[in-house]
Formats: structure tokens, sequence, C-alpha cells
């Protein structure tokens, strides 16, 4: 799944910066699409035992959890989808998508909810999810020649790697109190824009501002108290930096592909932070700044010495 900030492309670096060795725990507070989880899941030997995955968009846990619980149901909702919008026309098709974007989703089965939200990625402008205040999906329609909305291989893959997760709709701060040393948990959130024109926070209704950007550096100083180790990406800001330096994390910074934008000229390298709790070998970390020196007082100017008298002149003769 198509998701504004994912890190599929930049897993080979952050799975470098993990911690070493095993942990009984992998949280993902806030998971969007969720490529770390898949990533590790898909590993040989799993280097966890259980996963705790949240976000804070209703539309997507209900994704997961339909995908965890009853996936063949949930594939069998997006061939109907599938086959029904490859046989339409370009006006049909547009007015479908809005006709199941105009959808209300809180009285929706999570199968339900689950492929209307893989549609709507399918099938949307760009693959973005965006909503609005209200929490409303806003994204205008995509014209695709063949979208594809059912990928059945995937889906029965993701089924079998969440079967250790729990899933829930839920802020980051319920799923790390639960977590205890020897655990690992990812952050991810939304990013501080870097500019006034790069604002994107809108993934779910609540958004995720400043407030709650010091929020997640302090919840980041307590579990390293805890003995818990953490990841987090950012983006790569004076103030973000000021912020996990300001705590003595370790903190690095490596460069992003940006993958969606209205603009395609705008979609190259980007640089983002990657802050964690441990040592990673490719970070140092940050420093206190030293206190400026006292001036030492100045030495008291030596009185100046008294005019020699002028030498007598003898007297000639």
């Amino acid at each position: 799944m198509k998701w504004a900030g994912g890190k599929s492309r930049l897993l080979d670096r952050l799975m470098k910066r993990l911690p070493a060795g095993r942990f009984a725990t992998y949280a993902e507070p806030f998971c969007g699409g969720g490529a770390m989880f898949f990533a590790l899941a898909a590993e040989p030997v799993r280097r966890f035992e259980r996963a705790l995955l949240a976000d804070k968009n209703a539309e997507l846990v209900a994704l997961y959890q339909a995908i965890k619980l009853d996936v063949e149901p949930l594939i069998d909702r997006l061939q109907g989808y599938q086959d029904d919008y490859l046989r339409l026309g370009d006006d049909e098709r547009r007015k479908r998508f809005y006709t199941v974007r105009a959808l209300t989703t809180e009285q929706m089965s999570p199968v339900d909810r689950g492929a209307r939200l893989l549609f709507l990625n399918k099938t949307c402008f760009n693959g973005l999810w965006r909503v609005n205040a209200k929490g409303h999906f806003n994204v205008p329609f995509g014209k695709y020649a063949s979208p594809r909305i059912l990928d059945i291989e995937v889906l029965r893959a993701a089924h079998e790697a969440l079967s250790v997760a729990d899933i829930r709709l839920a802020d980051f701060s319920e799923v790390t109190r639960e977590l205890r040393r020897g655990d690992f948990v990812y952050f991810d959130p939304p990013y501080v824009p870097v500019s006034k024109t790069a604002n994107f926070t809108a993934y779910a209704s609540a958004r995720f501002g400043p407030a709650e950007q010091d929020r997640l550096a302090t919840e980041l100083a307590v579990l390293r108290k805890r003995g818990v180790s953490a990841m987090l990406s950012n983006a790569s800001t004076a103030e973000m930096r000021t912020l996990y330096e300001g705590h003595g994390f370790f903190v690095d910074t490596i460069l992003a592909a940006r993958a969606i934008n209205s603009d395609p000229s705008k979609r190259g390298d980007v640089s983002e932070l990657v802050v964690t709790t441990y040592e990673t070998g490719e970070a140092r970390p940050a420093k206190p700044a030293k206190p400026a020196k006292p001036a030492k007082p100045a030495k008291p100017a030596k009185p100046a010495k008294p005019a020699k008298k002028p030498a007598r002149r003898r007297a000639a003769g």
C-alpha cells in the first residue's frame, strides 16, 4: 500500500541501525504502511516474538484487523471492487470512485472498511491518503488505466505476518507504557514541516503539532531509562535536531527519496533524522554545550614610572 512517509526506500539503512540481537516485543505506534514491521516479519528467523502495532487512523487499523482475522472475505470483497471497476469507462469509474469515497464507515465491518481503503488508495490521485479535520478522506480521483486493486499474494503474506501482532487504534503513549527492558520500538510520527508548503500531517483527523513532538521526545527519554531500545525518524530541521540532541540521543542524518508530491519535479531526495537511544556505530551522541568560561578579571594597570631627571651639565673650564 502506498502511504505518505512510508519507509520502504529506507529499509536497508534503517535496519542497519536496529539494536543487536533479539527483542521480545517489537512496537510501532505510528504504523502507517508498516514497512519496517513487514520487513522484520519476513526475515527467515524473526528477531521478535510479539508485535504491537498502533495508529490513530481508524480506517487503517480496520484494514490491518481485517487482514489478520478475515483475509479471505477481504480478498473476495476486493475481487468484486476490481472486477466491477475495470469493466467501467472513464466517466463511470470517476462516479464509482466518488460514490465509494462518500460512504460513511463507522458502522461498517473491518472487512468493508479495509476493502474501501485499499480501493481508494489504488484509484485516488497519486496514491495519497489524506483526511480533513472531520476525518473524511478527501483526495480526488486518479485516472489509471489498470490499477491493481487486489494482490492476493501480498494480502496472504501480510495475514501470516500479522498473526503475531496486537493491532490497536491508540495514541503512542498507550503503546509505550507496556514496553519493558529488552523490547524495541520504532517511531515514525507525522513529520514536522520543513517549510510552509511542505506541511503535510493529515494522515488522521487528530493533528500532530509541536506539543506532540515535544511529548514524543520526552517519551524516548523515559524509555531509555527503562531499558527499552527506541529508534525515531523525523524531518531534518534545526528544530528537531535541537530537540533530540538536547536529550543526548544518538542523532544521524540520511537522504530519503520523496515518493509522493503533486509536482513530480519535487520528488527528489530530502534529509531525514534518525534518532536512537542506543549506539549504532552510525552516529555519535550529542554532547551538551559546554558552559562558557567566566572572563578573567582584568589585571590592574601598572603605575607609570616616574620620569628620569635630566642630567646636569658640567661647567666648562
